[in-house]
């Protein structure tokens, strides 16, 4: 299953906001109850309420009420009524954990905007965070190709794994094969974050005043100067492949030197990649020109 991939993956938010293309399902999260004691057909009964009335219920609500009555039908449960529930996060796009959700706690999520979960063990429903503090917090949610597995596409509080590991995802196959033993350190991390694992391990080397072996990463965390010189280098050679119509590879390699470089200078100003990610995610949301002009 190829995760949060919008080629495989169908996204609740169209599928619930059709005629509707200016809303998303979880923009009505607030607006949503679920009455439990309230079953029409043998099925959750989800109520979209207002501060007003029933009565007075919009259309725009009305609308809501019966897609997501919709979408709750359209999950192919299995036989336990359950489906496999994927938590991602929204920006470095780890998978977090894993667990189930049946119907009500699909509606939980839709609702809250917490990623809910039934757990199997208790019989119940349960929050991620609800105990520790570390909830998921839910800005979309994906059905895949078969509509039997969900992705809750959020970002987390802290740490997901009751380990305090930031996901649960920590045991590597690859170092066991190698290594005789499981790793209990090695995140499943990116390309993008595999870098930044490196660079962080080479600045914790200076640090802690262990000589290291000799690379450029510790030359560049050592000398600022030729750091910045370098980004600058770097970038205007991206620019030059534009001006002198060089091919894509060109491009692609000038830009990984200017990514490498700058993510040595994050690591130098403690500044996270996935911070930048989500400076970058909520700028979707206004022109680049209303950004730019709110700095000032």
């Amino acid at each position: 299953m190829a995760i949060s991939s919008s080629s495989s993956s169908s996204s609740l938010t169209r599928f619930l906001t059709a005629p509707c293309q200016k809303d998303r399902i979880l923009s009505f999260g607030n607006n949503i109850n679920f009455n439990k004691n309230n079953k029409r057909n043998n099925k959750l009964c989800i109520n979209a309420s207002s501060s007003s009335a029933a009565a007075n219920k919009s259309i725009k609500e009305l609308t809501l009420d019966s897609k997501v009555e919709v979408l709750l039908d359209s999950v192919k449960w299995d036989d336990k009524g359950l489906a496999v529930a994927i938590a991602q996060n929204v920006d470095t796009g780890a998978i977090l954990m894993q667990g189930f959700a049946n119907r009500e706690a699909l509606a939980t999520t839709i609702s809250s905007r917490k990623a809910t979960f039934f757990s199997r063990s208790r019989s119940s429903l349960w929050t991620k965070g609800e105990t520790s503090n570390n909830f998921i917090n839910v800005h979309d949610v994906f059905l895949d190709c078969d509509r039997d597995s969900i992705i809750y596409l959020g970002k987390p509080d802290g740490p997901t794994c009751h380990t305090g590991s930031e996901t649960c995802y920590y045991s590597s196959v690859n170092n066991f094969l190698n290594h005789s033993k499981v790793e209990d350190s090695t995140l499943a991390l990116t390309t993008l974050y595999s870098l930044e694992s490196t660079i962080s391990q080479r600045k914790a080397e200076i640090e802690a005043d262990d000589s290291g072996k000799p690379s450029w990463t510790r030359r560049l965390l050592l000398d600022k100067k030729l750091l910045c010189s370098k980004i600058r280098e770097e970038a205007d050679e991206l620019c030059r492949t534009l001006e002198e119509n060089e091919d894509q590879s060109r491009s692609a390699s000038e830009m990984a030197d200017v990514l490498y470089h700058a993510m040595v200078l994050l690591a130098l100003k403690n500044v996270k990649a996935e911070e930048v990610l989500e400076v970058l995610r909520l700028r979707f949301t206004k022109s680049g020109i209303e950004e730019k002009n709110s700095r000032k």
